[in-house]
């Protein structure tokens, strides 16, 4: 399929050929007829990343400051590898866009069905997208899809009309007279009001009488008296400002020209300076518009579907993107007035230049059309240069052909270098998003790129699958994996649940290949450095492992219901490195964490872990999410025989014995080359995986029983 995308080293706008996505779960695949650009934001997009490396830090203050907590937790080098694999990406543009259901899975939607879409990341400008059920309308006979492709853009105007509660009858400015203006206007007018015009751009002054407007005005100061006499010396009822501008301008102008007790919606992006004044001495309601309305932003409503109830909360995004479709319908509402431009997909490149101010041209709304596919869906595409080095190669049976699922940052961060360096066969890259399977497939070298991770496994192209995707899906892919006789590197956690972690047991048993998890700290110069330290020991260790996690939202996937959590994900770690580091297996876990009423925290994500071990060892891991950033991730103490070993943050390792201390400097790394090398040479040599998967079995075990501690309050055996 054919994707708008933006490469985000030189800012560049192409056209790029994507493997179709897949019908999201509890959602929608659909044909896209028309999209629609937002000229405002996808603007902004497009110009920051044309700037330079100090013009998009000067734009972009918050992404700087994430990459300075990032150099003091992981070093430059780090950091600056992890910035260069972003910016040689694709950008997603488009939020707005209409079609036809090509497959459904979930029931209010079928096949054939007429929808409008919205949500960044989900209709974008593409030939086909995938949308959660929540961010989809019905178009209702009478409003065609051309029109439709506005609904997104029209549901933020109606949110703001909502925001601005306005009666029968009453006055409202509208300050800005784009895109979002034109739209509120028509909305106000059909709501009943009586609609003032302002812009600072005269040009628009025309359409936006032709759209309703009973009066408009330059936007600014020397116009108050004007408005103020039309609306007979009581002021506006409201204000929406529709305008962007980092200016404070507009919202001084509307706290000006609103009646006392009247209010101002926020809709655009504007400065927010203002004196104290005006409000005190109005108190003027001031209110901020949450883009499509109630349930943006909400994961559970957007992207499980969870709806809430019409009886508490009457009009959520879906409800405001039905309700402008409505007035589409019944002829209130109009965009074709408001289209200057409509391109075919393939000139859409040529859209962004206006809007940029490339071509100096008149516009407003901007619509990309998509031709009628006939042929059907193509989910894997290839690259035909990497194809011939692989035929070439095919001959060679010692030759290791790895099958990448899935392809997110850390995979192409840590994992694929040091497989490319290991001299593998790239064969195929599968992930959930087109753009991500095709960057990954044009920067890594892969043959194939594809949204179809099951279709992979089973192609006999490839005989090692690593898997990196997320959590809830890693047991499926093993499964997978092993069911078709190939050996499997899966990132942590190797499952979520018992009944998962018992299945691949059983699956294993019968298996002729082998499965590894990426449990990489063990095979760091660190650790290994510790394990000949205490080689020689016939006492038990003592072992405590600090680990300054860093808080994760709750809006973040890694905490969403059915991922296991941070301890099952991620506290596998420490664990196992105390099985390398005792050489014994969990025997008995009691785990406690904080206590805390607020809502915005995770209470298990502040855990103490207690472990014993076979042996006769105890490890504790303090695994600590409220911590400050400034301090390093990860510290380690090891306690046997009078000897102490304390590994800091990777970069050093002191060793105490007999009084005397010796400290050994490292580069930071935690071991994920060490151990990819020896995964490809176990693979390449057909012996057994790097770590007996008895090991793994009892890491994830102690995970599982550390969260059923937290929950009965009780030591747990393993």
């Amino acid at each position: 399929m054919l994707q708008v995308v933006q490469y985000q080293k030189n800012g560049e706008v192409k056209v790029e050929e994507f493997p179709a996505p897949g019908c999201i779960d509890g959602g929608i695949l659909v044909q896209v007829s028309y999209s629609l650009i937002s000229a405002g934001t996808e603007k902004i997009s497009v110009e920051n990343a044309k700037g330079s490396l100090l013009q998009r830090a000067k734009r972009q203050p918050d992404q700087v400051k994430l990459v300075v907590d990032n150099i003091r937790k992981e070093g430059i080098a780090t950091t600056v590898k992890r910035v260069k694999s972003k910016l040689d990406s694709y950008k997603l543009l488009g939020y707005s866009a209409s079609g036809v259901v090509i497959e459904s899975d979930c029931d209010e939607f079928q096949p054939g069905d007429y929808v409008a879409c919205a949500g960044s990341g989900y209709a974008n400008h593409a030939e086909i997208i995938t949308v959660p059920k929540n961010l989809a309308a019905k178009v209702p006979e009478g409003a065609g899809l051309k029109d439709a492709a506005y609904t997104t853009v029209g549901a933020i105007a109606m949110q703001g009309v909502r925001q601005s509660d306005n009666r029968l009858g009453e006055t409202v400015a509208v300050i800005g007279l784009g895109l979002i203006g034109q739209l509120t206007i028509q909305i106000l007018k059909a709501a009943g009001c009586n609609v003032i015009g302002m812009d600072i751009n005269k040009s628009l002054f025309k359409l936006a009488t032709e759209l309703g407007c009973d009066s408009v005005y330059h936007s600014s100061a020397e116009y108050i008296d004007n408005i103020i006499a039309a609306t007979g010396g009581l002021g506006c009822d409201s204000v929406i400002i529709t305008a962007s501008t980092d200016s404070s301008q507009p919202l001084e102008l509307a706290m000006k020209i609103v009646r006392k007790k009247g209010k101002v919606v926020v809709v655009g992006s504007v400065g927010m300076q203002l004196p104290r004044s005006p409000f005190y001495e109005k108190e003027a309601d001031l209110r901020i518009s949450c883009s499509y309305g109630p349930g943006r932003y909400d994961t559970d409503y957007e992207v499980k579907g969870r709806d809430y109830p019409p009886a508490y909360v009457r009009w959520t995004e879906q409800r405001n993107m039905q309700a402008f479709l409505g007035l589409i319908r019944s002829g209130k509402l109009k965009t074709d007035i408001i289209t200057s431009h409509v391109f075919d997909i393939g000139k859409s490149p040529k859209a962004y230049d206006i809007i940029t101010g490339k071509v100096p041209e008149p516009f407003n709304g901007i619509l990309i059309k998509y031709p009628e596919r006939k042929e059907a869906l193509r989910r894997t595409i290839k690259s035909e240069s990497a194809l011939e080095s692989v035929l070439e190669s095919s001959s060679k049976s010692d030759k290791i052909k790895v099958a990448f699922i899935g392809a997110g940052q850390f995979a192409q961060n840590y994992l694929i270098p040091p497989l490319k360096k290991e001299g593998v066969e790239f064969v195929s890259v599968s992930t959930s998003k087109p753009s991500n399977a095709k960057n990954a497939a044009d920067k890594f070298g892969f043959v194939i790129s594809s949204t179809d991770s099951s279709a992979l496994i089973e192609a006999d192209d490839s005989n090692l699958i690593f898997c990196a995707t997320r959590h809830d899906t890693h047991a499926r892919y093993v499964l997978e994996s092993l069911k078709n006789n190939k050996s499997v590197f899966v990132e942590k956690p190797l499952a979520i649940s018992p009944g998962q972690l018992e299945e691949i047991s059983e699956a294993l048993g019968g298996s002729r290949q082998g499965v590894m998890v990426g449990f990489n700290r063990r095979f760091s110069q660190s650790f290994k450095l510790i394990d000949g330290f205490c080689a020689n020991r016939s006492a038990p260790m003592a072992i405590n492992y600090r680990v300054n996690a860093g808080r994760i939202p709750k809006s973040h996937w890694v905490q969403a219901e059915g991922q296991g959590g941070r301890i099952i994900g991620e506290a596998c770690h420490f664990i196992d490195c105390m099985v390398f580091l005792t050489g014994s297996l969990p025997v008995r876990v009691f785990a406690e964490s904080v206590s805390s009423e607020s809502i915005n925290f995770v209470n298990s994500d502040n855990v103490i872990i207690t472990i014993k071990f076979s042996d006769g060892s105890i490890g504790v891991v303090s695994y600590i999410a409220d911590g400050d950033s400034s301090l390093p991730k990860e510290y380690c103490e090891v306690f046997c025989e009078r000897s102490v070993a304390i590994m800091n943050n990777f970069n050093s390792v002191e060793l105490i014995k007999n009084g005397n201390r010796k400290i050994h400097k490292f580069d930071g790394k935690k071991g994920i080359n060490e151990e990819i090398h020896e995964v490809v040479k176990a693979v390449r040599n057909g012996g057994p995986m790097p770590i007996p998967f008895d090991r793994i079995y009892a890491v994830t075990r102690a995970t599982f029983a550390a969260v059923e501690s937290l929950k009965s309050g009780m030591p747990v055996q393993v």
